[in-house]
């Protein structure tokens, strides 16, 4: 997390800097607001958003509606009254319910992004009756350590020899299945696409 408060001029707008807050996965531009240095105490301190607001006051992201922002990093602009935070959302942005305040930036239903979120919320669906009836291959996948590592590693192997032939559309189908089966396989052990992100994201400002 980026952020010395001290190079920050709360002096200039009433005691507040404005906040673009800013999706670390995707680049999407969430939301603007207002914190002053409290709001961002909490924030340093919580590694959640916390903003101030004429009519809340100090508001705390999503602690009533569970759509939290976590914190990726925080970065001041050249004159210290403006701040750049990257967040990873768990849940929309904008009051109405859509992802982003700015409609422009809402990422369609067949981004990759999009695509990978829904299978990530199907396969911790599964999760919650794995083992049961159903034939659902996910549910057996995750009832069964063997079968999942061992599907694992064979679409690991079929992925390199794809590539090692240059054959795209075959890497393409075995990157798809490699992909599938690496998500189920951090379900299994209580990780997530979410958490993969956010790996990735804190990289990225290394």
């Amino acid at each position: 997390m980026m952020l010395t408060l001290p190079v920050l001029d709360f002096s200039r707008s009433d005691g507040v800097v404005t906040v673009v807050t800013q999706d670390a996965r995707t680049g999407a531009v969430l939301m603007v607001a207002q914190a002053d240095r409290e709001a961002l105490e909490r924030t340093v301190a919580t590694g959640e958003m916390h903003y101030r607001s004429r009519t809340r006051g100090l508001w705390h992201k999503g602690a009533t509606s569970g759509n939290v922002q976590r914190v990726v990093s925080l970065t001041a602009d050249c004159d210290g009254d403006a701040l750049l935070a990257r967040v990873v959302p768990a849940g929309p942005a904008c009051h109405t319910g859509a992802g982003t305040c700015f409609g422009v930036n809402e990422a369609p239903p067949t981004s990759s992004s999009a695509v990978l979120e829904r299978l990530d919320r199907t396969i911790a669906s599964r999760a919650d009756t794995a083992g049961t009836d159903g034939g659902s291959y996910t549910r057996r996948l995750l009832a069964d350590r063997n079968l999942r590592l061992k599907k694992l590693g064979e679409e690991c192997a079929e992925l390199l020899t794809a590539c090692a032939d240059g054959n795209r559309e075959r890497a393409v189908e075995e990157g798809a299945d490699l992909v599938y089966h690496a998500l189920v396989a951090l379900r299994a052990v209580g990780a997530s696409l979410e958490h993969v992100c956010e790996e990735l994201a804190r990289r990225d400002t290394a």
